[in-house]
């Protein structure tokens, strides 16, 4: 049994085992290993991810391995990972001439290439992304799927373009793929500019999609940075312009981990265990058959060619035809998020009829088999979706207040995200977050229709001009 989801941190922990998403016993601190359930789910997740990013981009794949005289090139970008770093030292028994990263990402191991590839305006824009592993010697308490040592499925796209405000444009197209990334998975999200004490090393500016989490805090699951032409000077990446000069070029960069997985199974899941959405489930129909002594032909008989029929139509489909009672046979698929199971007893065999429920709902409705088509199927499919991203959303509005008062804010932060008026100032920054004993996360980049509030105000602070922001503890 799991813990209740009231105590999110244990049922994070004991669903990730039960369900089979990740085994936490590899004996190496902050690296973990998918099962092939989580695996396949992974899988699902990212195909649609890839799908998204290959209507702009070309995928790519760059060496693991960068020497330290092109991590190092771009003091600010260095300084913010340095603490992060694995180094291989050795080749085997000899000492390397020039130590190698294990990347921590990837802007200098793909822009020196840039450098060669990028000659002239027309081979502007280029955008290109990966799926990789990256490396960070993360020293804080590790979370399989939230804080790891080797981020397992890291998808970095980068672009050059051949001004700010191109760059900016693609920065907008960033955003509008996250948000129908997140929307396909119907995980709510807040879209806030970080401060500038918390962008990314190295950018002009960063934009993040935080989501709220069932214990209050905030979690990051994807970012969009503009670089600028700040990486463009350090590699000298520059193109010849239409009429024979030559100028930088700018970027972009902009990532998702695993962060998506786990927050798949922290918005969705419930006390049984995992809610998935049909389109990413591994197996998206469970038919159980249930037996009674004399009536099993006619029951089985029913159940396959149910299973057959839903099989022909293309569907991740199960049929468990094993010894275990169906109360056992319901725990399993429960823990694993199955969307629709289909229940045939003997009165089901003699009417033709099925007893169909869904995950996320304790209904049941009897359909004749007939009626099971495919059509029938994906609409119950897109109802389940709506109803995951109505409580999803109405979830993570009941998680975020508005304060015009720090020292309620406080009283609040820990439960949910505090939405106040900020003036960006660092050191104003420094005092709310000690009063608050937490993060700023930054201003709002798009300003949820659910919240009732003008772009600007006074500072909850200082009292000088400030802009919507938010405050939370975070992951």
């Amino acid at each position: 049994m799991l813990p209740p989801k009231s105590n999110f941190s244990e049922w994070l922990h004991e669903v990730i085992q039960q369900a089979e998403i990740m085994d936490i016993r590899y004996p190496v601190k902050g690296l973990y290993v998918w099962f092939p359930f989580g695996f396949k789910i992974r899988r699902l997740v990212y195909d649609k991810l890839r799908e998204i990013m290959d209507r702009h981009h070309d995928e790519v794949y760059f060496p693991t391995l960068i020497p330290e005289t092109e991590l190092g090139k771009e003091s600010e970008h260095i300084k913010g990972f340095e603490d992060e770093v694995f180094w291989v030292t050795h080749g085997g028994l000899e000492k390397l001439d020039v130590k190698l990263a294990l990347r921590p990402t990837s802007e200098t191991a793909m822009y020196p290439m840039f450098k060669l590839w990028i000659r002239s305006h027309a081979d502007l824009p280029l955008r290109v992304y990966q799926i990789v592993n990256v490396f960070r010697y993360e020293t804080k308490h590790t979370r399989p799927l939230i804080r790891l040592r080797e981020i397992t499925s890291f998808k970095e796209a980068h672009t050059a373009h051949r001004n700010y405000e191109e760059a900016e444009e693609n920065v907008k197209l960033a955003i509008s793929l996250y948000k129908e990334f997140y929307d396909f998975l119907a995980i709510p999200y807040l879209i806030l500019r970080r401060p500038e004490w918390d962008k990314f090393p190295g950018a002009d500016y960063t934009i993040a999609f935080d989501t709220v989490m069932p214990d209050g805090r905030t979690m990051q699951i994807g970012t969009v940075h503009h670089l600028a032409d700040n990486f463009a000077k350090t590699f000298d990446i520059k193109y010849e312009t239409p009429d024979g000069s030559h100028a930088y070029v700018h970027q972009t960069c902009y990532g998702i981990s695993e962060r998506c997985i786990a927050a798949l199974i922290s918005i969705h899941g419930d006390d049984l265990g995992l809610v998935l959405p049909f389109e990413v489930s591994p197996v998206q129909i469970v038919v159980i058959p249930i037996l009674y002594k004399g009536k099993e032909e006619e029951v089985l008989d029913l159940s396959k060619r149910v299973y057959e029929k839903l099989k022909d139509f293309g569907f991740r489909v199960v049929l468990d035809d094993s010894d275990e009672r169906p109360g056992a046979k319901y725990y399993k698929w429960e823990l694993k998020g199955v969307p629709i199971r289909i229940e045939i007893g003997p009165k089901e065999a003699e009417k033709n009829e099925v007893v169909v429920s869904f995950r996320d709902e304790k209904v049941k409705r009897s359909v004749s088999v007939e009626e099971l088509s495919k059509e029938k199927i994906l609409g119950w499919a897109r109802e389940m979706k709506e109803r995951l991203k109505k409580r999803a959303e109405e979830e993570m509005k009941a998680k975020v207040r508005i304060f015009t008062n720090l020292e309620e804010a406080k009283n609040w932060i820990g439960k949910g995200v505090a939405v106040f008026y900020f003036c960006g100032d660092e050191k104003c920054g420094e005092e709310v977050e000690e009063t608050l004993s937490a993060g700023i996360l930054g201003k709002f980049e798009e300003i949820p229709e659910w919240i009732s509030a003008e772009e600007k105000g006074r500072c909850v602070n200082c009292g000088r001009e400030g802009f919507l922001s938010a405050a939370a503890k975070s992951y």
